[in-house]
């Protein structure tokens, strides 16, 4: 039976109230519904899901962990969806903001490690906002950030996934953007969902 390691990295978004105890827990989030689905769907592959995503983590802190906790895990496949906290750390927190150019070369300099240094195929997702009047200045700072993060992803990605895209689709038929998130950047129930099936849809290439 093929075997297939899937890495899930990122923030809060990812992490998702997983058990830091035990990489293999999913936790409630996104990793969650994407496993789910794509076990269903691959009854071939003996998949090994993992979940390192960090709550609060910023592009600088993924490259920190870049050794323990992307390249020495082995993945086949490394699912990444960063950079809403080095935007809203610019606002709510008394830290070092993240400029835009400092998230790129920190971006930048993850993705060439793990180019040179693994043999994964690389998933960019990228960071998306849903309208609510708590966290609207967000949406500004992501006109600049999106396209960064989609530059990389066309150097570096093996698959895209254009979450602020796929997330504007689906408020087409369900127009309350409170749906799928409380506070327009943590998913809930619905929200982690979506991005769940996107995710399992868009890795159906890597898995032929």
């Amino acid at each position: 039976m093929k075997r297939v390691r899937i890495l899930f990295q990122g923030d809060s978004i990812t992490d998702a109230g997983r058990d830091r105890r035990n990489f293999r827990d999913l936790g409630h989030g996104y990793p969650k519904y994407a496993a789910e689905l794509l076990k269903a769907e691959n009854p071939d592959i003996d998949f090994d899901f993992i979940n390192l995503g960090i709550s609060g983590n910023r592009t600088s802190q993924l490259f920190d962990r870049i050794t323990t906790d992307f390249i020495e895990i082995d993945a086949d496949i490394i699912s990444i969806l960063i950079g809403i906290n080095d935007i809203w750390h610019r606002y709510n927190w008394d830290r070092i903001p993240t400029s835009d150019a400092q998230l790129e070369l920190n971006y930048r300099s993850l993705l060439q490690q793990l180019k040179a240094k693994t043999h994964a195929k690389i998933v960019i997702m990228a960071p998306f906002y849903l309208d609510a009047e708590e966290n609207a200045f967000i949406r500004e700072d992501l006109k600049t950030v999106g396209p960064i993060v989609k530059k990389l992803a066309d150097e570096f990605a093996d698959v895209y996934v254009p979450l602020d895209v796929h997330f504007a689709e689906a408020l087409k038929s369900q127009p309350a953007p409170l749906s799928y998130s409380d506070d327009g950047v943590h998913p809930n129930v619905g929200g982690s969902e979506i991005i769940g099936r996107i995710y399992a849809e868009a890795l159906k290439p890597l898995l032929k």
